[in-house]
């Protein structure tokens, strides 16, 4: 009687998950199964990596970063396609190590795990995350003043946080890591001056898992998805502060065109074209009296641009490069770079309707370590 019980429980399991089909192996997980926290206190150095970054550099940079985590078990299929990576949300702590100028930041930042080499009980891992950071300094002539902090411009800023492990798996509940780490935090010139804070640094640690650190894994019988194409747009919306500290807020509006293709079920190759106006380029010429009368046609910007999408379910990681075909009149590289994401609120295949995708998005545009801008937007495929 208990064999036909334990073959209900797992049928009812199955369809109110949606998550078994026959021929899948599905075993039952105990609760907070693969979950962990991770602990790794960390010292690093700030460096100039701008010929304008005159700010004084620390000595010596500490903090802590905690990681809590889950090893992914197959819950989606995307993780599934994706060899069970871990996810996790990263709050780290950093004190430069001059606080009068550059202050302390707290940032909190989801984040993937991915898996480079495994070997046994070791393992080499790469950690990519970005999401908010929350400064103590900033440039400000009000008292307490500090206009020496040339690289922070509001005390809100994007952080971006990237690190390689070599991880040792005790046993399922411990693992002890060792790696190097890199930081980036900026407003993308959402408030000037805004040259940033790049810091590299090494760090050790544990990680402790209460139940688990090796979930059982669902695996289906996943049907590759087709390599299906799509043509795609995207309206986006940006401020940027004006040339002068503390500057007025000008808008910067952008359209981007693209084709992408999927492949091997869970990534998205793409190539188009971005358009953008920049207002505060106009007023700059405004300003200054430069180009009289076609101060507009000296404000836009057009560029060619290729990349790939990592997706993951509803989220889609986003790496675009993009050459500039027309530059405006404040020109930068003959190149720049878009790291971000979409979001995906519609998500369908052939046969349903016209629409196959519709996202919002966010990127953070940089021309090699400097940012230019932040944009939000909206998007469609089909």
């Amino acid at each position: 009687m208990s064999y036909y019980r334990s073959k209900i429980l797992l049928f009812v399991c199955c369809l109110f998950t949606h998550a078994c089909f026959a021929g899948d192996t599905v075993t039952l997980l105990r609760p907070w199964s693969g979950f962990g926290v991770e602990v790794n206190p960390f010292v690093g150095k700030v460096f100039k990596h701008n010929a304008k970054f005159h700010v004084p550099i620390p000595d010596l940079t500490t903090g802590v970063d905690v990681n809590l985590q889950v090893h992914t078990w197959g819950k989606k299929p995307w993780q599934q396609r994706r060899n069970y990576p871990t996810v996790g949300l990263g709050i780290t702590y950093t004190n430069y190590g001059i606080d009068s100028i550059y202050g302390q930041c707290i940032g909190i930042y989801p984040n993937i795990v991915l898996t480079l080499l495994k070997a046994k009980d070791f393992e080499w891992t790469l950690r990519i995350g970005d999401g908010i950071g929350y400064v103590t300094r900033r440039y400000d002539r009000k008292k307490p003043g500090d206009t020496i902090n040339k690289a922070i411009g509001s005390h809100l800023n994007d952080f971006a946080f990237f690190a390689t492990d070599l991880r040792y798996h005790i046993n399922e509940h411990w693992d002890v890591q060792l790696g190097a780490n890199f930081t980036h935090i900026s407003d993308a010139s959402f408030r000037k001056p805004n040259l940033g804070v790049n810091m590299y640094g090494g760090h050790i640690g544990l990680s402790y898992y209460p139940v688990t650190s090796k979930p059982a894994h669902i695996k289906r019988n996943l049907r590759p998805l087709k390599n299906r194409i799509l043509g795609q747009v995207r309206l986006s919306y940006a401020l940027v502060s004006s040339y002068a500290p503390k500057g007025p807020l000008y808008p910067v509006y952008l359209a981007s065109g693209f084709v992408s293709r999927r492949w091997i079920s869970k990534n998205k190759a793409f190539i188009g074209l971005d358009y953008s106006y920049h207002s505060d380029i106009y007023a700059f010429q405004r300003n200054n009296e430069i180009n009289l009368g076609e101060e507009k046609k000296y404000s836009s910007k057009s560029a060619v641009f290729f990349g790939n999408e990592f997706l993951l379910g509803r989220v889609g990681v986003v790496l675009q490069v993009g050459v500039y075909v027309k530059q405006a009149y404040l020109k930068y590289d003959a190149y720049y770079q878009k790291i971000g994401g979409h979001f995906y609120i519609v998500q369908r295949e052939p046969g349903n309707g016209p629409i196959k995708e519709l996202f919002i998005s966010a990127f953070l545009k940089t021309h090699k370590t400097i940012a230019e801008l932040g944009e939000f937007g909206i998007g469609v495929g089909f």
